[in-house]
């Protein structure tokens, strides 16, 4: 979809996946595109229906958490978009794991114990339990990659006071106890997910998406214990398979690798796996919708008038 063209715009800002609009430097559209990232690269097709599927889910467990944490989110006037309150974001991400799994279990298995000042116990397998969910921060990156840092090293350098960053982990593992408790209800293990926060004025509000196949990874309830009793792979909905494909395929982001090509299957395959997991973890039949720019627009249009009063200048 081309740029949009809104009215009292102040900003325009287009990240790996999504594409947001700033308005009167109070509220934000925020449009997810069909764009899929893997270690911080935006590869090459784009897979049809993703922004929908996230923009669904993260609306979805947005509003299943707001009993414990403020968020951005006011409306989805669209498949694709969102409109909330422009917040001025923590320059961090809060990482909540539950398993070892993914980068924690690469870093485990290289020898290391501790990740981000999180201590790791001995003795685990890939993908077992942590005995309780640990936090491994990074670092949020305008560009390029995020970093690992650990939380001394944040209030340390000053990238969060001590006092908001005690906040942000207490939010942070009381919204990952909430989505492990919807997950199950489905079917599903949230194994790890990360969390963005801002401030609108002295108060701390939840921003972006929550739970959804981009910022989370999902286990298979069912067959878990025997699988890991026998050493098995976990069967796992998230976007963790194409980053397992792409490390198959010699790319994990460094200089000088190439991505490797997408075949009209493996679009496929993605497109199908993330329309799964929206059906498995919202327990409704996905209905894609396809919009023109125009219609989007529209019905921005439509909803930003609606907001007018309440965020005008």
């Amino acid at each position: 979809m081309n740029a949009l063209d809104l009215p009292s715009q102040t900003n325009f800002y287009k990240g790996k996946v999504r594409d947001v609009y700033t308005i009167n430097d109070k509220l934000l559209v925020m449009v997810a595109s069909d764009r899929i990232s893997a270690f911080d690269v935006i590869l090459p097709r784009p897979i049809p229906n993703k922004g929908q599927v996230l923009n669904q889910v993260a609306a979805y467990m947005l509003n299943s958490t707001k009993g414990i944490c403020n968020n951005w989110l006011l409306t989805t006037p669209a498949p694709n978009v969102s409109i909330g309150k422009k917040c001025i974001p923590f320059k961090v991400e809060i990482v909540v794991r539950g398993n070892l799994t993914g980068h924690a279990w690469r870093t485990y298995q290289s020898g290391k114990r501790i990740l981000c000042g999180a201590k790791m116990p001995e003795g685990l397998k890939e993908n077992d339990y942590f005995t309780n969910p640990i936090i491994t921060p990074s670092t949020k990156a305008a560009e390029g990659h995020d970093e690992d840092i650990s939380k001394d090293e944040i209030i340390e350098r000053n990238i969060v006071s001590k006092k908001d960053y005690d906040q942000l982990e207490n939010y942070a593992l009381q919204l990952f106890a909430k989505g492990k408790e919807l997950a199950e209800k489905r079917g599903l293990i949230l194994v790890d997910t990360k969390y963005e926060f801002g401030k609108l004025g002295d108060e701390i509000i939840l921003i972006d998406e929550i739970h959804t196949p981009d910022s989370s990874r999902y286990f298979y309830a069912e067959g878990y214990e025997e699988r890991q009793q026998k050493g098995e792979k976990q069967k796992q909905l998230s976007k963790e398979f194409v980053r397992e494909w792409l490390i198959e395929n010699n790319f994990m982001g460094k200089e000088g690798q190439q991505v490797p090509e997408m075949s009209d299957e493996w679009i496929t395959v993605i497109r199908d796996r993330y329309i799964e997991l929206y059906e498995k973890l919202i327990g409704e039949k996905f209905v894609p919708q396809t919009l023109t720019g125009e219609e989007t627009q529209q019905r921005i249009l439509v909803s930003l008038e609606m907001l007018s009063n309440e965020y005008s200048n």
